[in-house]
């Protein structure tokens, strides 16, 4: 998938859940299936999962070798990463993200703030997105908790993935 249509691509599903989200009741926003996340805390998981990852992007390229080194293999494509997390999540349904273990649920007070981050992170991963060369994005890779190391470039077509997926989790459950 060329980097364009991933940068799009973001675009498009953060704009979805963000939208969803500042439309849903305000009441929802604390709550949640039995024993599921509330929306709040879906929010601020995809928060603290796109935070690092703008972080880490911002660091010299040489890190990236120097850390967690090249790509060895073909890069996947956007059907194929969905499939392999899809199954992944299968075999390890009780896994949570490090940073999202022990969540709190975030207040409503908190909805405006968290859904302002969500945005201005999800531009500016946008914005790197269309900066990094192509070269990068295919041979530096990515330590990702389930799958392990990626290429830049899958990383990112899992993190639209993974913003559809928690949005259609909302849409479906809450």
């Amino acid at each position: 998938m060329h980097k364009d249509e991933i940068a799009d691509l973001l675009e498009e599903n953060y704009h979805t859940l963000i939208n969803w989200l500042q439309i849903q009741d305000n009441e929802k926003w604390t709550q949640g299936p039995e024993n599921k996340w509330t929306t709040g805390q879906q929010a601020l998981h995809l928060l603290q999962s796109i935070k690092p990852l703008n972080d880490i992007l911002s660091m010299p390229r040489f890190f990236f070798k120097y850390a967690f080194g090249k790509n060895t293999r073909e890069l996947r494509d956007y059907d194929t990463i969905v499939k392999n997390y899809q199954e992944i999540l299968k075999d390890n349904k009780d896994y949570v993200f490090k940073a999202s273990k022990n969540m709190k649920a975030p207040k409503l007070k908190d909805k405006n703030y968290i859904l302002n981050r969500l945005q201005v992170e999800s531009k500016k991963l946008q914005y790197k997105i269309r900066r990094i060369s192509d070269k990068n994005l295919d041979t530096l890779v990515l330590p990702h908790q389930l799958m392990g190391k990626m290429p830049i470039r899958e990383v990112l077509m899992w993190t639209a993935h993974h913003v559809d997926h928690h949005t259609k989790q909302l849409q479906k459950y809450y």
